[in-house]
């Protein structure tokens, strides 16, 4: 069994048609989105349609959590005025352009989601599962950490994302974490790359095996319609530079670091 993983589409529905039709040439059996479909880009409906065509299993991102509801902000769990600042033009943005055929969609959507694949038990949640819009980044949890949450939330393998830049840990017992990875925006690596994770059972003791999968997809389409719908341009010079110019406070040292800015 083949399954593929992804995060944070972020409106970005041209990778997301690359990432689906990759990963339908690679033989999948099942695809999920570990939530949050909108923030960031342009057009939140042009999402929808092929999520709901290719079959893909969805859980609810904070994102999707306060666009379904309505709520004021996205819960993004910001705390520095100018990353709050653009997370309100966005959120404020794709509220306003998502239906409210597909805010019902969003607001009825799972936490989580869990089955077993072969002997492990896999958990997929959006930030942790904890909390839905938790920080796990990999320079900050501890492997006893991640064991806990697995021995507490009675999970082999636990899948994650919210943070935008993919990340794996073995654990003991053939348990893993692994965030997957977003669609919408580049993970702050100056490539114009974007990431999904295929998780696929082996035939060896070894357990599964994990592999993350670059998305190339028009991005310079993407900025052009981000133009158009006069998003700021700080999202647009990401999408063009693959640094991240917003949402920087939340990164912790050894991340900020890794980027430009």
């Amino acid at each position: 069994m083949r399954l593929a993983f992804f995060g944070g589409i972020y409106n970005n529905y041209l990778a997301l048609d690359f990432a689906i039709r990759d990963a339908k040439q690679r033989g999948v059996d099942a695809i999920y989105c570990l939530g949050d479909m909108g923030a960031f880009g342009p057009h939140p409906d042009r999402v929808f349609p092929l999520l709901h065509e290719h079959n893909v299993h969805c859980i609810q991102g904070n994102y999707d959590n306060s666009i379904g509801n309505e709520l004021n902000d996205c819960q993004c769990g910001y705390t520095d005025p100018r990353d709050n600042y653009f997370a309100e033009i966005s959120y404020a943005y794709t509220l306003q352009n998502t239906s409210p055929e597909n805010r019902t969609f969003l607001k009825n959507l799972p936490t989580e989601i869990r089955f077993d694949f072969g002997e492990h038990r896999v958990l997929l949640c959006h930030g942790s599962p904890r909390r839905m819009n938790e920080f796990l980044w990999q320079s900050t949890c501890s492997t006893h950490f991640l064991e806990t949450l697995a021995d507490e939330h009675e999970a082999d393998i636990i899948l994650a994302t919210h943070t935008g830049i993919k990340w794996h840990r073995k654990l003991s017992e053939g348990r893993h974490f692994v965030n997957v990875g977003v669609l919408g925006r580049p993970e702050n690596d100056g490539t114009a790359l974007v990431w999904y994770t295929l998780l696929e059972q082996a035939s060896s003791a070894d357990g599964p095996v994990l592999e993350f999968i670059p998305v190339e997809y028009d991005y310079r389409r993407l900025a052009a319609e981000m133009a158009s719908e006069n998003l700021p341009d700080e999202f647009i010079q990401t999408v063009h530079s693959g640094w991240w110019t917003t949402c920087l406070e939340v990164l912790p040292g050894k991340e900020r670091a890794a980027g430009k800015f």
